[in-house]
């Protein structure tokens, strides 16, 4: 695994600035232990509202799609996914891998991302195929929103991508209003 497969659309912040996680992806503060994470906070969110990221409750109305997506904190802690340096999970690996640290966490983390929503990623793929079909940018909010949880927005270059790919005949997609 090379890092030229892993590009996110977006960086951190704007991720957080799309609107994402409820507003509380960082905001169980006893997971704070391992590291100095108001460097990380004023580094990437500097300026935004603390809101944004710190809440203490996920409040889907935060939400770019304005709907509850993801997991809860315990099924992800239960799955075994988290690593101790990176407690809150992907998102957190993300921030620090985008300030610049390389961890040996990073070759799983990218592949979770490739499988997400990476070109042959199992939720990007389901959500061209549901544009394709219903033909509307508009369609899945649920899944649009987990994917901008991952740093990726739907978008029409990789719409087109996706079409020659599967061998679909390219069709316009409308703008809903």
């Amino acid at each position: 695994m090379n890092k030229e497969s892993f590009y996110p659309l977006l960086s951190p912040r704007e991720v957080i600035e799309a609107g994402s996680f409820g507003g509380s992806y960082f905001g169980m503060l006893d997971l704070r232990t391992n590291g100095d994470y108001n460097n990380m906070f004023n580094e990437i969110f500097n300026g935004l509202d603390i809101s944004l990221y710190e809440g203490e409750t996920y409040k889907p109305r935060l939400n770019k799609f304005k709907t509850r997506s993801g997991m809860p904190y315990e099924y992800w802690k239960e799955k075994g996914w988290m690593h101790e340096d990176d407690p809150y999970g992907w998102f957190e690996w993300y921030c620090k891998y985008y300030l610049g640290r390389r961890h040996e966490d990073d070759k799983r983390q990218i592949q979770r991302w490739n499988d997400f929503c990476g070109i042959n990623g199992r939720w990007r793929k389901l959500i061209y195929r549901k544009i394709y079909e219903s033909g509307r940018w508009n369609i899945s909010p649920r899944i649009q929103q987990s994917l901008l949880h991952w740093g990726y927005k739907v978008n029409e270059i990789d719409y087109i991508e996706w079409v020659k790919s599967t061998n679909h005949k390219y069709k316009k997609i409308s703008y809903d209003k």
